[in-house]
């Protein structure tokens, strides 16, 4: 395996464990504010672009995170 190889191998690493982390972020931030509106009977599903359609909870706020990443240049 030669040194530019090597390298190219380890920032296509880089990259998806960049693109895992801002997934976990955004999960993470949109799980919260689901579950908040959720307990006080909110209907959030209109505020999250992507989660209209979904019935769960996860369902529905994983499909907003792809929505928002596939947005993102």
């Amino acid at each position: 395996m030669t040194a530019s190889t090597l390298k190219s191998d380890l920032g296509h690493t880089r990259g998806a464990e960049s693109s895992r982390l801002v997934f976990c972020v955004c999960f993470a931030m949109f799980l919260v504010i689901a579950v908040i509106a959720q307990l006080l009977f909110i209907p959030w599903r209109s505020w999250l672009t992507g989660a209209e359609d979904h019935r769960s909870l996860i369902g529905g706020v994983r499909s907003a995170v792809y929505t928002l990443l596939s947005n993102i240049p």
